[in-house]
């Protein structure tokens, strides 16, 4: 079976990825994995120390979301794809998974368009 598992950046900043990695392992003896992670709170702590303030606003609706102007999306891309993702994918590997990392824009697996204003 194919199990898709998300993981919020919360526990990975709250230092529990090591346990998630293990549970993980003990689900891969039966399961394929498909692990998708959260961390926008580190993202803005790295943004933070950067001197970049994030932006925040809120829908008609209600809903909440950052506001990712260009160098947010680099810094965004930044601790997903070159911080976060490579230390999942290495805790796996030395637990004997063999993982990679893809993010959306490899191979152009996601698009999206700028919501208009």
């Amino acid at each position: 079976m194919r199990l898709v598992i998300k993981i919020g950046g919360s526990l990975i900043k709250e230092g529990l990825l090591d346990n998630i990695l293990h549970d993980l392992a003990l689900l891969y003896r039966r399961h394929e994995i498909i692990l998708v992670h959260g961390g926008a709170d580190i993202v803005t702590h790295i943004s933070e120390k950067l001197g970049k303030e994030p932006k925040f606003i809120t829908s008609p609706s209600g809903i909440r979301s950052r506001y990712t102007d260009e160098e947010t999306a680099r810094i965004y891309t930044m601790v997903m794809s070159g911080m976060i993702a490579p230390q999942i994918a290495l805790g796996l590997n030395k637990l004997g998974i063999k993982s990679v990392s893809v993010a959306g824009y490899d191979g152009s697996l996601i698009s999206a368009e700028r919501k208009k204003n």
